[in-house]
């Protein structure tokens, strides 16, 4: 009598191990076009970043004049070993396009189906058209603002509002210049003479950057926010010891009755919550000033607009506000080779995972930045800003 296997009597003979295959190293071909430098003079990838690239075997084609605004030759990039080209076009049709800002609806349409888009997002700056323009010619794209690592670092948020944070206090010192129209006040702490008051609201990185700049040039601090650990852990992170509090509407507005510069640096997930409301700016110094770093996600002063590098300043109610989204913009140079820095080795890390495929199927800090893949939104922040589609990149099957 046959015996009644309860599987097939096949699998019971000896198999084949299957190994790990470790994916191909790709070969990168890199396009960085030229920004639009009346509103953005940085650029993503400095000369000694192509040198870098290049010795790892891959190829960078850079459009000629994109690192002008960040006091980068062509001449430097050449002697890097970058491709140099008056094409636009020739730029944004290689197969990974490198930019700070996201393309325009016109410069999507000159990129190549099936591309791969690094750079920042902006979500405030964007529309529902710029997606589906993305959807059409299937661009996956990488935001550097998304990227963390599973620790839940942000190396580009971190490193950008570094320089965020001790630009809004530098800013503020020159606005308050006689020779900008300002008060005349000098942060230094001079002797005899009363410090320059600054109110920071928030106790991130910009918060503590801001923080450990105005104290270096004598003035008194104050900083609200209502975490407790995030408080804590700035107070340990100062060289001294300073004011904070809780974000209480009446502690807030007597802070903001006396101080000369007010620093706005509270982000939402979302929007950036309003703290500071139009009855409180009224209240404060007339000459006072505004710096809202959060600006870009709608700023937390009430009375905040946007305002551009060439015209950066509005006056309302008699307080002086600072509205610039990229303000990291003013240090270009700085912030170009910050950004550099995060992103090549990023790039390497791409080109040894084998290709676009090799990021989204494996647990890597890259697979965090996508928010596009192939068209389809894969970040579900921005599926509910837009109202779009979204799926889940660990879902498809690869």
């Amino acid at each position: 009598m046959a015996i009644s296997y309860p599987v097939n009597q096949k699998e019971f003979i000896p198999q084949e191990e299957c190994l790990f295959i470790e994916p191909n190293k790709s070969e990168l071909f890199i396009g960085v076009p030229k920004e639009n430098t009346t509103i953005e003079k940085r650029v993503c990838i400095t000369p000694e970043a192509v040198h870098t690239l290049i010795s790892n075997g891959h190829r960078v084609l850079i459009e000629k004049g994109a690192g002008e605004a960040s006091s980068y030759t062509d001449l430097e990039y050449s002697k890097a070993g970058a491709e140099l080209t008056t094409d636009t076009k020739k730029v944004f049709s290689c197969p990974i396009v490198v930019k700070v800002v996201p393309p325009t609806l016109s410069e999507i349409k000159l990129m190549a189906p099936y591309s791969v888009l690094w750079s920042t997002i902006q979500l405030k700056t964007l529309k529902r058209e710029y997606f589906l323009e993305l959807n059409k010619k299937k661009i996956s794209c990488l935001a550097l603002e998304f990227i963390h690592d599973h620790h839940g670092a942000y190396p580009a948020v971190s490193v950008l509002s570094e320089i965020a944070g001790i630009s809004s206090i530098l800013i503020a010192a020159e606005l308050m210049a006689t020779t900008n129209k300002g008060k005349g006040l000098l942060f230094g702490n001079i002797t005899g003479v009363v410090p320059t008051e600054v109110v920071i609201l928030g106790a991130g990185i910009v918060a503590e950057s801001a923080a450990r700049t105005a104290i270096g040039m004598g003035a008194n601090v104050k900083v609200f926010d209502n975490s407790i650990q995030r408080l804590k852990r700035l107070q340990n992170n100062l060289p001294i010891r300073i004011s904070t509090s809780t974000i209480q509407e009446k502690l807030l507005g007597k802070a903001l009755m006396r101080c000369d510069v007010a620093i706005g640096a509270i982000r939402g997930k979302n929007r950036s919550p309003i703290i500071v409301t139009e009855t409180m700016v009224e209240n404060m110094k007339k000459g006072a000033v505004i710096i809202d770093v959060s600006i870009d996600t709608g700023g937390c002063f009430e009375t905040s607009e946007l305002t551009t590098h060439d015209k950066p300043t509005r006056i309302k109610n008699g307080v002086v506000h600072y509205g610039v989204p990229n303000i990291t913009s003013r240090y270009c140079k700085t912030a170009s080779m910050a950004i550099s820095n995060i992103l090549t080795p990023m790039l390497i890390e791409f080109a040894e995972l084998g290709d676009l495929k090799g990021v989204a199927s494996s647990n890597n800090t890259l697979k965090s930045g996508l928010y596009t893949y192939k068209g389809l939104i894969t970040n579900k922040i921005v599926a509910e800003w837009f109202e779009l589609d979204y799926r889940d990149l660990d879902l498809f099957s690869f």
